[in-house]
């Protein structure tokens, strides 16, 4: 019952929002549909019953421009963090998920830069556009080192592509460890429980003693970090 209140919101959602992404979009302003998507995180978590317990966010200073690398083990892991990290975060993600209607169109607008998993070019060619924006336009990112979702719960093999993000960029990389939404979602799973999930933001790791023939060591450090919160 829980989620089709929650497909029911997103459609008045969806109908009630497109007048207003249209108006932003012409007027360049991209921060109130950020923060409109924040909100309807925050207004689905409470749908679903999910309780957050959060540590380390005292670790992330204010304006500061950060890489994100959370593990991934559920479909609930983005949208959960995008309400959760400071100020507000891009997202390199897959293509599909740019293609819904309205909300797509309002990740690009903001920012959001999708991938085409198919072919090395095209991720590299995303890659690029997101180093540019951090360049330019001092944006942080949110980007999951295992590229898609764990079946098992369990830490997968790092993929590079957020890796020489953050070393072409300059950014830290700030490691994340979710738990709880493997069990509350898993890959698969058309619906969530209700239950608790537990965050962990863990210290910024400085990026610039790094090079592409060092990142092991730096995709290390990430792994690391992110197993050592129990949760």
């Amino acid at each position: 019952m829980r989620t089709v209140f929650l497909v029911l919101f997103y459609i008045v959602l969806v109908i009630l929002i497109t007048p207003f992404i249209v108006f932003c979009m012409l007027t360049g302003l991209r921060d109130p549909v950020i923060a409109v998507g924040q909100w309807a995180m925050h207004v689905s978590r409470h749908i679903l019953g999910i309780k957050v317990e959060v540590s380390g966010l005292d670790r992330i200073a204010p304006r500061t421009t950060l890489i994100f690398m959370p593990n991934h083990i559920s479909f609930l892991d983005g949208p959960m963090l995008e309400m959760l990290i400071p100020g507000a975060a891009r997202v390199v993600l897959k293509k599909s998920v740019v293609r819904i209607p309205v909300v797509g169109l309002g990740m690009r607008f903001v920012g959001f830069v999708p991938v085409d998993r198919k072919g090395a070019e095209g991720g590299k060619r995303s890659i690029a556009r997101a180093v540019r924006m951090v360049r330019e336009k001092g944006y942080s990112f949110l980007i999951f080192p295992e590229g898609t979702r764990s079946r098992d719960g369990r830490l997968q093999a790092f993929r590079r592509g957020g890796f020489f993000l953050a070393l072409a960029s300059g950014a830290p990389i700030v490691p994340v460890t979710i738990r709880g939404t493997f069990e509350l979602m898993p890959k698969g799973q058309k619906y969530a429980r209700r239950g608790t999930v537990s965050v962990a933001f863990h210290d910024p790791i400085p990026t610039g003693s790094y090079t592409p023939e060092t990142m092991a060591g730096l995709m290390d450090r990430v792994r690391e970090a992110i197993l050592s919160f129990e949760g």
